[in-house]
């Protein structure tokens, strides 16, 4: 048994040798500059390293919810009513029925569809469910109706996810200073050609 588990090992490491990532490769440090924050931009621009906020170089682009403007501002706004379904992909928030201790005769669901990922007025879709009931909760009625209710909601939305990309493009010009890249919507960031 262990002359087999020997020569696997040999095996292994003989098929490895074979790998390009293994290779011993000669550096000659007159190709790099000194300065570390040249030495990241030129990586950059090869396409060597990353950016967290999206990349016009090699890579792939990589969407996450948390870097969504549109989408965390929805979800902060209707943060107090439980969610039955928050589908980032699909781009829609649907909550449940919600309704006050004062008044449990009446409930309201909200649902907020995603358009495009951009702060603009078209972006997103709101509509707000209202049920009515009986006192003895058998005989309700829906509605979808409140347009000051969905206008006031919409607007809410909008002014958030304005001040969270405010708010992004502050803190990435702060922390990468000599890289220009300002975002546009909320879409991957864009080179600035300035």
């Amino acid at each position: 048994m262990k002359p087999i588990l020997y020569l696997f090992f040999i095996f292994l490491l003989l098929l490895q040798s074979g790998c390009q990532a293994l290779k011993y490769k000669k550096v000659d440090a007159r190709e790099f500059p000194p300065d570390p924050k040249e030495r990241v931009k030129k990586n950059l621009e090869e396409g060597r390293g990353f950016r967290l906020m999206g990349s016009t170089t090699k890579g792939g682009t990589f969407d996450f919810a948390s870097s969504n403007p549109l989408w965390r501002a929805s979800l902060d706004m209707l943060d107090f009513m439980p969610l039955i379904s928050a589908n980032y992909s699909g781009g829609i928030i649907i909550t449940d029925w919600y309704s006050e201790n004062d008044n449990p005769n009446e409930s309201i669901k909200i649902s907020v569809r995603f358009l495009t990922n951009e702060i603009r007025s078209d972006a997103i879709d709101v509509s707000v469910f209202l049920k009515q009931c009986s006192d003895n909760q058998t005989n309700c009625s829906i509605s979808q109706n409140n347009n000051t209710l969905v206008t006031e909601i919409k607007s809410n939305i909008l002014k958030r996810a304005a001040r969270y990309q405010k708010d992004t493009i502050e803190k990435n010009k702060k922390e990468n200073p000599y890289v220009g890249i300002e975002s546009i919507g909320g879409d991957a960031p864009k080179e600035n050609n300035n």
